[in-house]
């Protein structure tokens, strides 16, 4: 079965194009499958070494998933269960063997709505600069202009080189590692003045094909080091809850969304495949539908 893990992960990599974390997770999760197999003696072979494949059950899935479940979140176990569903999938098709996985259902996800700032809390975080106002406070706004201003993932954000920003046109060219879909995004006024400030004060000298993001000894950013200059950020600005990169994104879209932007064009900037996908990001209060639907209904 190790084999056959290494395989479709491969597999997984070539032919779906799927993102690194993705084809790193599956492989994770089935390995993890596979040991709760081995150590539960279910489906073991004379030598109690490898597994026969032939013998899991819907039954063993199960057993497994309710393990999980104990522990674990169910967005982490219905990701399982979708690593689990696609490898038997595979596995039916290169070898003809049916799978055992195929009649269950994932858990029902809970859906929790992230923590966002009002436009007032937004401009209260972006602009609770040090008083310094060195390369790292020039550096830090752009940081937060720009995940305000174009919802970009803090992974796109890290990954930004200078030439993928087009000052004139205001936009920025998004090289997305989720899905290998890069798409092209609008940028504001004031973060585009706030990343040619931080563009000045770079310790070195940038290029054209050099990140945007840096440390101050020129280094590319970490996605873990742009959640620690908001979380500083947060107490500065002296707001009473966190958030973090993603939270600034779910503004980004609740606040378009709220202003009268449709969710199409939301999607299309957030990168997202799917609709509903959009719509998980973009709660938006009774009131607000209400007035919407009485403004455009022409019964309302």
């Amino acid at each position: 079965m190790q084999a056959e893990i290494e395989a479709f992960a491969a597999a997984l990599g070539k032919a779906s194009r799927a993102a690194d974390n993705t084809v790193s997770n599956y492989r994770r999760d089935l390995r993890d499958f596979r040991s709760f197999l081995l150590a539960r003696a279910a489906a073991v072979d004379s030598s109690g070494e490898e597994i026969d494949q032939r013998a899991i059950t819907t039954d063993h899935i199960r057993s497994y998933l309710s393990e999980a479940m104990k522990s674990l979140s169910r967005a982490t176990v219905q990701r399982r269960l979708f690593a689990i569903k696609a490898f038997f999938r595979w596995r039916e098709m290169m070898a003809g063997v049916p799978s055992p996985a195929r009649a269950l259902r994932s858990p029902r996800t809970q859906r929790r709505l992230p923590a966002i700032l009002p436009e007032d809390g937004v401009r209260r975080l972006i602009e609770a600069d040090s008083e310094d106002g060195g390369p790292a406070a020039l550096r830090d706004r752009a940081i937060l202009e720009t995940l305000y201003s174009s919802g970009l993932r803090v992974s796109e954000l890290v990954g930004l080189n200078w030439r993928d920003l087009d000052d004139e046109v205001g936009m920025v060219l998004v090289r997305s590692g989720k899905g290998n879909k890069d798409r092209v995004v609008p940028i504001g006024e004031p973060a585009l003045d706030a990343l040619k400030a931080w563009r000045r004060a770079m310790p070195k000298a940038w290029e054209l094909d050099g990140p945007v993001i840096t440390n101050l000894r020129g280094g590319r950013l970490t996605p873990r080091a742009v959640e620690n200059i908001l979380a500083r950020r947060i107490v500065t600005a002296g707001l009473g809850t966190s958030i973090t990169p993603h939270g600034l994104r779910h503004c980004f879209a609740t606040h378009l969304l709220d202003s009268g932007a449709d969710l199409r064009s939301i999607q299309e900037m957030l990168g997202h495949a799917s609709l509903a996908t959009t719509q998980r990001y973009t709660h938006v209060s009774v009131n607000h539908l209400k007035e919407v639907y009485r403004r455009a209904h022409p019964r309302a």
